[in-house]
């Protein structure tokens, strides 16, 4: 069995690819169905194209509500404080910090929970310890 990707619909399908881009991932394949409406966009972490997220957007909707019923995707980083930093730099919101330097919570433009990791470890660091969560995560 081989992991393929994660599927997630999207309302804004720029928005979205453009908060996956600050994550380090990049589009490697896009699907449009002109009978069926809809866009597949394929995304991944560069040298990790076997892991991917699949982005669908029907053309016309107009929202999704309730994120937080698919969970949560996860990824490994490097530096996990560099990550959030340039994430929060963009104006993504910081759900979880990452006070204990391992783990933290942001969410896409259309509430999909993404659940970073650290690599390794690195020692809890300010601003981030004193950092309160400011939503569910």
């Amino acid at each position: 069995m081989k992991y393929l990707h994660t599927m997630i619909r999207v309302s804004d399908p720029e928005a979205t690819i453009r908060f996956f881009e600050l994550l380090g991932l990049r589009e490697t394949r896009r699907q449009t169905n002109e009978k069926g409406r809809y866009t597949l966009i394929f995304l991944a972490a560069p040298g990790d194209e076997d892991a991917q997220v699949e982005l669908t957007h029907n053309w016309g909707e107009a929202g999704y509500d309730g994120g937080r019923n698919f969970g949560h995707l996860a990824y490994r980083v490097e530096n996990i404080y560099e990550t959030c930093q340039r994430l929060m730099d963009a104006g993504v919101t910081i759900n979880r910090p990452p006070r204990d330097g391992h783990m933290a919570f942001v969410r896409t433009p259309d509430n999909i929970s993404i659940e970073l990791l650290q690599e390794g470890h690195l020692d809890p660091a300010e601003p981030w310890v004193s950092m309160p969560n400011t939503g569910v995560w």
